[in-house]
């Protein structure tokens, strides 16, 4: 029966947060499951969080070289995955695209009158001659629906069709609106239409195990999951975690000595060790989860402390270089403080630069 600090520390270690990992960029995207990716940045810092002499140029090249994309899978949210993960991904994850568009009544009022595989078709012609932004899309598309906010086919289109965003969207350093083409063009690859549920829940436990089928329904937003688990049981262990809820796992799936420690790691905005469990208290606390939440859905960068969420940071770039300012939830000791800032600079010069040395902890009341 696995307590909290079990579940922690497994999560810890498939995530590469007990411990920073040797793997190759494109193995720890995939062992991560994919990182969120709806701001350019925050994959950047939570893969520097994760691996050993990573550098930014990485990613950006595998972007550039089409080994790696970002593109809309779980949760309907943008991802940075592989090519291959992309392309077995993306059909699975259409029901939850599709419930996007079809639990949205303003959106569906819009829509009225408009042949949505018409729609696919003639937005996949535009997209395909090369990648346009959503305005430039939706005026192509407003060409043929004269009558219909184009803000609305877009929204649609990207739901409906598997939409890659091009560099130099995504590039450490460089800016730019987020254009948009099909997966198929960007990758030179079909899709796999016969993408398997049963090796999304099998990779789900890989890197977020054990878990619960609620879980696994929370990082996907996939539904009826329970039905896929009832057939892999055969080659999956099971548990009872404290408040006697089954929970799930590979049978060799690595579990650390709940005992062992954990250094400070700073996760970046949405990351997914945040997101992807119905019950979180595994890595954040209700109450402190009540400090992160945001009325917009945006999720702030974390400190981690012993595995723990223990606050949140920003980088504050007013006046030029750039501050790291941390916002503790409770009192810290000494030692947390000071490895807190020592972890902090590390983080500061990655993310600004060598000369950047200010880190700040704002007092906590006690």
């Amino acid at each position: 029966m696995p307590g909290k600090r079990a579940l922690n520390r497994a999560l810890l270690e498939r995530q590469m947060l007990l411990r920073r990992s040797a793997l190759p960029v494109t193995a720890a995207i995939e062992q991560l499951a994919g990182l969120q990716a709806r701001a350019p940045n925050p994959p950047y810092i939570g893969l520097r969080t994760r691996l050993h002499r990573f550098t930014p140029d990485q990613p950006g090249q595998l972007i550039t070289d089409r080994q790696v994309v970002r593109i809309a899978l779980m949760r309907s949210a943008i991802h940075l995955v592989t090519a291959r993960d992309c392309l077995y991904r993306r059909p699975v994850f259409q029901a939850v695209l599709d419930r996007a568009i079809y639990t949205n009544g303003s959106l569906i009022s819009e829509l009225t009158g408009v042949n949505v595989v018409t729609l696919v078709t003639e937005a996949r012609a535009l997209l395909e001659q090369r990648p346009l932004t959503n305005r430039q899309l939706g005026a192509g598309l407003k060409v043929r629906w004269p009558n219909h906010d184009p803000s609305a086919l877009t929204r649609a289109v990207r739901c409906l069709a598997p939409l890659v965003q091009v560099p130099p969207r995504g590039i450490w350093g460089a800016s730019g609106q987020a254009m948009h083409t099909t997966a198929e063009s960007w990758l030179g690859r079909p899709l796999e239409t016969n993408g398997s549920l049963d090796h999304l829940v099998l990779r789900y436990l890989a890197g977020f195990g054990p878990a619960t089928v609620m879980d696994m329904q929370a990082w996907s937003g996939l539904t009826g999951l329970g039905e896929i688990v009832d057939r892999l049981r055969p080659r999956l262990r099971t548990f009872r975690e404290e408040a006697g809820r089954e929970l799930l796992d590979l049978p060799d799936a690595p579990r650390p000595d709940p005992a062992g420690s954990a250094g400070v790691r700073f996760l970046p905005e949405f990351d997914n060790v945040l997101l992807s469990y119905a019950d979180r208290t595994r890595i954040i606390s209700d109450e402190d989860r009540k400090r992160i939440h945001t009325v917009n859905g945006l999720v702030p960068g974390t400190v981690l402390v012993d595995g723990l969420v223990r606050g949140k940071w920003k980088i504050d770039r007013g006046g030029g270089a750039g501050k790291l300012v941390i916002e503790p939830f409770r009192k810290l000791s000494k030692h947390e403080s000071s490895a807190i800032a020592d972890e902090g600079l590390r983080l500061l010069s990655f993310a600004v630069g060598e000369e950047s040395q200010d880190v700040e902890i704002v007092s906590t009341a006690p």
